[in-house]
């Protein structure tokens, strides 16, 4: 929708398969006009005002954007949210993997099997040289940029990035009675030890390649909730970072402690490229949205959340490779 290449194309062509009949439009007024139960929103950056006219055109919209947890939002911005809803009957989710299913999702489904917590942390791990989304690696995530330059307010797409996982540190501390007094957000940047090609990208030696976020739920000084990125380009890894294994894992201590390990290929059994692999977690995060479509269309008007909705399953399920198709 956001290139003015892709209007008119097919969509079909655009995934790179073949056409479909159905062409994609950068005119915005001519999706609002359409018929339709809800709208997947998933730019790069997102846009309030976007997300309030489909919500009062009566699309129900599920995000991978945004809107994780409309308690700690800009009240402005919420009630913003909310009068659109009410005038669309319409209700909107946010979700996707982290923020969405892996912070959100699996720590409340867990804390089922605890008596008591004390802390829950999330490490994310992963290298971004083989993502081919070069844009949000150098653009958006300012990888390649002095290492001065990088901070939670350094650009306003690292300003916005910071503040949605500030939100899911505040989602997962309300859901769970933390009574957080503040979350706080800090990175630590560091420079590559020698030149790296990154597709189209040169990153000179000297340049950030690595950023170590941190996004903290304190109580009276005590950290009780905890997201860690750790996210390197060209595979230099700083001996003095924590070393969880690859993707994602969450850790609940508490009464009983307990682990769990998240970690997406294209498959574990057939041979597949590493472009292929690399798309997974893409796929998986635009699933748990797509999946979410009819929970969302049932919810009543205003913010259907991890919380609020049912639990989201698979619609097809085996039912994609089966012989007996209903």
């Amino acid at each position: 929708m956001y290139s003015d290449d892709k209007n008119g194309a097919d969509l079909g062509t655009l995934v790179g398969r073949d056409p479909i009949g159905v062409a994609a439009t950068t005119d915005v007024d001519a999706i609002l006009a359409l018929d339709a139960d809800c709208v997947l929103y998933t730019p790069r950056t997102a846009r309030v005002d976007d997300v309030c006219a489909l919500l009062a055109a009566g699309k129900n919209v599920a995000t991978t954007a945004f809107m994780f947890h409309p308690q700690r939002m800009r009240a402005a911005d919420r009630d913003r949210v909310l009068a659109a809803c009410e005038a669309g009957a319409s209700s909107v989710h946010g979700s996707g993997i982290n923020p969405g299913n892996l912070s959100g999702v699996l720590p409340l489904a867990l804390s089922g099997m605890s008596r008591t917590i004390d802390k829950i942390t999330l490490q994310e791990r992963a290298d971004w040289s083989a993502y081919e989304s070069t844009g949000i690696t150098f653009d958006n995530m300012a990888f390649g940029q002095p290492v001065e330059a990088i901070s939670p307010t350094a650009t306003e797409f690292l300003a916005f990035n910071s503040s949605i996982f500030e939100e899911q540190v505040w989602f997962i501390g309300d859901s769970l009675g933390a009574d957080l007094d503040s979350v706080t957000a800090t990175v630590e940047a560091v420079a590559a030890q020698q030149d790296h090609q990154i597709f189209d990208h040169l990153l000179e030696a000297g340049a950030t390649a690595g950023q170590r976020w941190n996004w903290t739920g304190l109580r009276d000084g005590q950290p009780l909730v905890e997201i860690e990125t750790l996210w390197t380009v060209g595979g230099e890894y700083p001996d003095q970072w924590p070393k969880p294994r690859h993707g994602w894992t969450l850790t609940i201590e508490g009464d009983p402690s307990m682990q769990a390990h998240f970690f997406s290929l294209a498959s574990f059994t057939r041979a597949a490229g590493m472009e292929e692999h690399v798309r997974s977690a893409n796929v998986a995060t635009a699933m748990q949205v797509l999946n979410a479509v009819p929970a969302v269309c049932e919810a009543p008007p205003g913010f259907a959340t991890t919380a609020s909705l049912p639990l989201i399953r698979s619609r097809t399920g085996f039912r994609a490779g089966s012989r007996h198709q209903p």
